[in-house]
């Protein structure tokens, strides 16, 4: 959707598979529709006074873009070269500052340190970006403070110093406890180290820990897939998302496949191991709250569970996103520009585009169907009109006949079966 980016989908005549989201913060930039022209910039005042209003709470996020290594699918912004870490760590600081109205006031409950690697950070790093957001925004009560990590970054001595951190939630990029996945997706740890992790990360006294996998690479068979699975319930994790193995252009893997030097990367097999996903995780007592995430009762990510929900985040670092109800904003993707921009320029180096009513409702629909709580006709029907409702019931018959959808009361929710439908249904619903 932003900046040119484009769906990962399939639809159904390509083959079926869940749609593979790396990073909820950029949901936007990899399942909408690539017919939106999303860089139509317009300004309505009368929809901006009808829905800008101050949220009760929002989220912040913050992209730290460095890596020790590049995994071979992924097409986030990130640098393998620690030149520039300072500048923008500096950068970031100083736009936290400038962008402290962002949100009007909004009581900020959830901050997420994505990338990247942000456990490439210290501690005291760490605590310094707390301290400005402490300083510039109204913060209450942080009900949630993740840090993303990798595995070979949670030795016990790091551990031990994010104790002195606010940060009390880990999100674990594991994606495979088996060797032969992680040598295919070039990953800087082995299957050993990631057990470590999430043991030693316990020990330490973090008990709040999502993990997050990857299936569909070639060589995974049902019967390992299944395998890694198990090790949730066996490691006590209480949350751990889940993404289908996608080829986005000018990566590492799209070279490989397009030059012959790996497998293809096979839909039907990400369809059947998402189904097997579905009824593993049910079977261990985990509820798929978003399409992509399973978590045991009550301990649904909070922070990501906002986007979802539709609320305000404010988006910190080079290429972070931001949104404030009624407008979306994205930074510049280049560390080096990024960090010139605000420390030598003084000025913020990011676009902002304005949602129109029906952007908005039709992003509404998109997320809202991924989630167990559904799409709600009579919120259409009371924040846009009831008209909007009435064609969005209208249309979904389709998917009801085919048993993709099921209506509970005024909430259209997913079935199994069409959740791997999920963005090709959202499509059909969308108001033009």
């Amino acid at each position: 959707m932003l900046r040119g980016c484009k769906s990962t989908t399939l639809t159904p005549n390509e083959g079926i598979k869940p749609v593979k989201i790396y990073s909820i913060q950029l949901f936007y930039a990899y399942v909408w529709p690539d017919f939106i022209d999303y860089h139509t910039f317009v300004t309505m005042p009368e929809f901006a006074k009808k829905h800008q209003k101050t949220a009760p709470t929002a989220g912040i996020y913050l992209h730290i873009p460095f890596c020790k290594q590049a995994c071979v699918y992924c097409n986030f912004h990130f640098s393998t070269s620690l030149r520039y870490k300072n500048e923008v760590l500096q950068a970031i600081t100083k736009e936290l500052e400038l962008r402290k109205d962002y949100l009007n006031g909004a009581a900020i409950e959830t901050i997420y340190i994505g990338g990247g690697t942000p456990s490439l950070l210290t501690a005291d790093e760490i605590n310094r970006l707390y301290e400005t957001i402490m300083q510039h925004y109204p913060v209450q009560h942080i009900k949630e403070f993740t840090l993303e990590a990798n595995p070979d970054d949670l030795e016990i001595a790091y551990l031990k110093s994010l104790r002195n951190t606010p940060v009390d939630r880990f999100s674990i990029g594991v994606q495979s406890f088996r060797d032969e996945d992680l040598v295919y997706m070039h990953r800087a740890h082995n299957a050993g180290q990631a057990d470590y992790a999430i043991k030693a990360a316990q020990d330490a006294g973090f008990s709040n820990i999502t993990i997050d996998f990857i299936y569909g690479t070639p060589g995974l068979t049902d019967a390992a897939w299944k395998s890694n699975l198990s090790k949730v319930k066996e490691l006590s994790i209480p949350h751990f998302s889940a993404y289908a193995l996608t080829v986005e252009e000018k990566t590492a893997l799209h070279h490989n496949i397009m030059n012959r030097k790996t497998a293809p990367v096979d839909p039907e097999q990400a369809a059947g191991q998402f189904e097997l996903l579905v009824d593993q995780a049910t079977a261990m007592g985990f509820e798929q709250y978003e399409i992509s995430n399973f978590a045991l009762p009550g301990s649904y990510a909070v922070h990501n569970t906002n986007y979802w929900r539709g609320l305000p985040y404010l988006g910190i670092g080079p290429s972070a996103h931001s949104f404030n109800g009624t407008s979306r904003g994205w930074n510049v993707a280049n560390n080096a520009l990024y960090a010139k921009s605000i420390l030598q320029d003084k000025k913020l180096a990011f676009e902002q585009e304005q949602l129109t009513p029906i952007q908005h409702l039709n992003e509404y629909i998109m997320t809202s169907l991924r989630t167990m709580w559904g799409c709600d006709l009579d919120k259409i029907a009371n924040e846009w009109d009831s008209s909007f409702a009435q064609q969005v019931e209208k249309s979904s018959h389709l998917f009801r006949e085919k048993k993709w959808l099921r209506q509970d009361g005024r909430v259209l929710l997913l079935t199994n079966a069409g959740k791997l439908f999920a963005d090709k249904i959202a499509v059909e619903l969308f108001i033009d």
